[in-house]
């Protein structure tokens, strides 16, 4: 009887809490730089955000260790709504690469909802004289070890794709890790990598000037900013396919009405026509889900990528 008086209790208060949220400004923590297409994200819907809920909403930047400082600030934080977190996908392979990591990723968070699916692009310098995928697997095969590609970061989603695209292949080339995806741009340019995989947005400038070359892209289907481009399947490498989401998560123990509401405003905002446009803009592509389904998605990378890269041997510094 006392078990179900707690039970019945803890719904009344998550209800209460539900209707009086919120009543303070709310912190969405970024675990990358300023100007990362995560924060990007990040910032587009904080502004609707704000709005909905009529109250402020700031962004507040803590990169680091491969987004891992910043998501165990957001996983340590008060459960009530008033912390959130806009994570990418690799968020769903840091237990792989980092050891005694400060949260447990399929427990202390909850997924509240899918951002954006921004599929990522095989890019590579036009110096290196290869216009298919075919060709660059050729090249490398040709030259086991002499091609050098760029990422963010071990544990990346840039690493992690440009992973399963040599173990797709069958490749041996070179991980240089940078700290984001504008140092992986400047480096090809540079000629100091030679291809790379990263999300849309950070190289389409220089593909649409042909400084760059888009050999495919990583998504099912093709996308909208890249029309031309095959996918990595239409290339003839399905296995390479890598879905580069950003997605928004709150403590484990938010209430679950706090969950509901931030998701339905958020979802109701990435609807909007010109935030539509913003997003398409930034390559990105509408994932909607449930919370409950976002959660789903998430355990399900924990355990494929973190399968993949375990096989592989990638371990962080």
């Amino acid at each position: 009887m006392r078990a179900f008086s707690g039970a019945v209790l803890m719904g009344i208060a998550a209800q209460a809490a539900g209707q009086s949220f919120p009543s303070r400004p709310v912190r969405i923590i970024v675990p990358f730089t300023p100007g990362s297409v995560t924060d990007i994200m990040a910032r587009s819907v904080s502004e609707r955000l704000a709005a909905a809920l009529a109250q402020p909403v700031v962004v507040e930047n803590r990169p680091g260790a491969g987004g891992t400082i910043g998501t165990a600030a957001l996983a340590k934080a008060p459960a009530d709504g008033y912390t959130l977190g806009v994570v990418s996908a690799g968020y769903a392979v840091a237990p792989v690469i980092y050891d005694n990591l400060p949260y447990d990723s399929a427990r202390d968070l909850v997924g509240v909802i899918p951002l954006a699916n921004l599929p990522s692009v095989l890019f590579a310098s036009p110096a290196l004289g290869v216009k298919t995928v075919k060709e660059l697997i050729a090249l490398a095969k040709a030259k086991p070890g002499a091609l050098n590609f760029p990422s963010a970061g071990v544990g990346s989603a840039s690493h992690v794709s440009a992973e399963k695209f040599r173990i797709a292949t069958g490749i041996e080339v070179v991980h240089v890790p940078l700290k984001g995806a504008p140092e992986m741009v400047t480096e090809t340019l540079a000629g100091r990598t030679q291809f790379g995989l990263v999300g849309i947005s950070a190289v389409l400038p220089q593909v649409r000037e042909g400084r760059l070359l888009a050999l495919a892209v990583s998504s099912e289907q093709r996308t909208a900013a890249l029309p031309d481009v095959p996918t990595m399947a239409e290339a003839g490498v399905p296995a390479a396919q890598f879905d580069f989401w950003i997605g928004m998560l709150a403590p484990a123990q938010t209430p679950r009405p706090v969950v509901q509401r931030i998701h339905a405003e958020v979802a109701r905002a990435l609807g909007e026509p010109d935030m539509r446009e913003r997003l398409a803009k930034l390559g990105a592509e509408p994932m909607p889900m449930s919370p409950e389904a976002f959660d789903a998605y998430m355990r399900k990378q924990l355990v494929e990528l973190g399968g993949m890269l375990r096989a592989a041997g990638v371990k962080g510094n």
